[in-house]
């Protein structure tokens, strides 16, 4: 992929924005299990980093997904992994459909104001009972007059304490599982909604995430996404922007780490001689190199088929596979060669270690991408 001066001016700002707002706080946010989101998004807002590829009517820049990309990795300069996660929901997961699909009224009470930074969004899909499985949600709502009526219960909803309004994935009648859903959009202030239950964490602990209950919540029938009934198609594109993001915002993440590493091991000294000496300590971090160009090079073709505009969802889930289970050898390996010093909680290594194991599970776990590759590749028996 060919990187502009324009790619290289969203890159700088991005990592700017993070060293003077976000790494001298991370420490403090970890604690507290929150990040004051409203300020953080308002400050990118400003800088025109959350509507990349949205549309110029409504505050977006209007530019193609490989812009988003370079924000997107440069995200991974933060020292942890749930800011990253929570702007990538507001950006990529939360926003998506509304922009395509949305009414130009829909647009602007909520997208403009996700893009500025004035409103922070989520996503609602996964439910106790359905993560992975989308097509198993119970979540519901029934028309009465111009009004939907929302009962139900949606689970580890990043931004949930904090968030403005979701985008919620619910069952609204029809012939099956994958034409009875649909996308609506539900402000958090309406009276029904409880999400006072934050989730306690392994990792990206910097990151509210919450579980939210809708009882008899009462939005007007105009807050609709698109069309009745294709909320799981809209979903199913979405999940391409948001793969593309979550496969993106790890590369630099996984640099560090492995840089970090590579100088340890130099310093660090056992039996007379530093760590790297070792050949096995060479080799390891030598395969773990071409392992990360090989993830990023992935991850950079799925960019630009996207933009070319070809389907992608086998590559997008390719490149989602494949840097979520690098993260895990990578942190896990890296962290080894740490020793004691890698288990500390202050560690970058041991940070990553926690916050990108999540990348296995959220936003469609290994398991399910290894499903729609199989289906891509005709991996079936012809008998």
């Amino acid at each position: 992929m060919m990187f502009t001066h324009e790619h290289d001016e969203i890159r700088r700002t991005t990592e700017r924005f993070i060293e003077e707002q976000v790494n001298p706080q991370v420490r403090a946010w970890e604690n507290a299990g929150i990040f004051p989101a409203h300020e953080l998004f308002k400050g990118l807002g400003d800088l025109g980093l959350l509507g990349i590829t949205k549309p110029e009517e409504y505050g977006g820049l209007g530019l193609d997904y490989s812009y988003q990309l370079a924000f997107a990795e440069s995200l991974g300069r933060m020292t942890c992994g749930g800011i990253p996660m929570a702007v990538g929901v507001q950006t990529d997961m939360a926003t998506p459909a509304l922009a395509r699909y949305g009414s130009d009224e829909l647009k602007r009470d909520f997208l403009a104001p996700a893009i500025a930074g004035d409103q922070v969004a989520c996503i609602g899909v996964s439910e106790p009972g359905a993560g992975s499985d989308v097509a198993g949600i119970t979540t519901t709502a029934r028309r009465e007059g111009d009004d939907y009526v929302i009962n139900g219960q949606k689970m580890w909803i990043t931004n949930g304490t904090q968030g403005d309004w979701i985008c919620l994935l619910c069952v609204t009648g029809g012939e099956s599982k994958h034409s009875d859903k649909s996308l609506i959009v539900v402000p958090l202030d309406a009276p029904g909604v409880n999400r006072e239950t934050r989730l306690d964490k392994l990792g990206q602990r910097s990151s509210d995430t919450a579980i939210i209950f809708f009882d008899d919540v009462r939005v007007p029938a105009r807050y609709l996404i698109g069309e009745a009934g294709q909320g799981f198609v809209y979903q199913m594109q979405q999940f391409q922007e948001e793969r593309l993001f979550l496969a993106a915002s790890i590369l630099e993440a996984m640099q560090r780490v492995f840089d970090d590493t590579v100088t340890y091991t130099r310093e660090r000294r056992a039996f007379g001689q530093s760590v790297i000496d070792n050949q096995y300590v060479q080799f390891t971090l030598a395969e773990l190199a071409t392992e990360l160009e090989a993830a990023r090079a992935l991850t950079y073709q799925a960019t630009a088929d996207l933009v070319a505009g070809r389907d992608v969802t086998r590559n997008a889930s390719m490149a989602k596979l494949k840097t979520s289970r690098l993260a895990r050898q990578l942190t896990d390996t890296c962290l080894q060669f740490w020793g004691g010093h890698g288990y500390m909680a202050e560690s970058t290594t041991a940070q990553f270690y926690r916050d990108l194991r999540l990348h296995s599970i959220g936003g469609g776990a290994d398991e399910i991408m290894l499903q729609i590759i199989a289906k891509r590749l005709d991996l079936h028996s012809t008998a």
